[in-house]
């Protein structure tokens, strides 16, 4: 049975120099978000603060995509991927046991999942803001006007569909993004 997840995606170079650590483009993505958990995010500075911001979290390399594609996966696939987020938060989030630390991924991976029920290639983008004692995260996607004559790829993106009307991704200007990619 095939399911939908986000990868991540570079569509430039610019998120070699905006985080850390940049995911590679094409691994399995989750939002990242467990990792800004008991952090104050009030007090982060540059590239982590630019994680917090806009960043989805590649599984593989425990690096940031600014932006994630719908992309269809196999049940296997969807089983590896969950397996590896369950390797990472042992070694890097100090998971105490493979079990813990599946059940984590495994809620990860599902909520990853929640946000793919668009048509693959359409574009994810996250913005976080801290309210309170919480994090809230706001999501956006970007599409292509389909045509029949034209195969549909992500690096064509040119109508934006937005969860709230307040919502930018700062210091990112996706729209000019989508129409230098015309």
């Amino acid at each position: 049975m095939a399911v939908k997840l986000p990868r991540t995606i570079r569509l430039d170079p610019s998120d070699t120099f905006v985080y850390n650590r940049a995911a590679e483009p094409g691994e399995w993505a989750v939002t990242g978000t467990f990792l800004f958990f008991g952090v104050d995010t009030g007090g982060l500075a540059g590239k982590e603060r630019q994680a917090f911001r806009a960043g989805f979290l590649g599984i593989d390399s425990f690096g940031w995509s600014t932006l994630a594609v719908v992309t269809e996966a196999s049940a296997e696939e969807r089983t590896e991927a969950v397996e590896r987020l369950s390797e990472q938060l042992v070694t890097h989030c100090g998971a105490p046991d493979m079990d813990r630390a599946r059940a984590a991924a495994e809620e990860e991976i599902d909520f990853a999942q929640s946000l793919c029920d668009h048509p693959p290639n359409t574009l994810l983008g996250i913005q976080r803001t801290s309210e309170g004692d919480g994090i809230r995260e706001k999501f956006r996607t970007l599409h292509r006007n389909a045509s029949r004559l034209e195969p549909i790829n992500a690096f064509r993106v040119i109508e934006v569909e937005e969860e709230e009307e307040e919502m930018q991704l700062d210091d990112i200007d996706l729209h000019a993004m989508a129409r230098e990619q015309k």
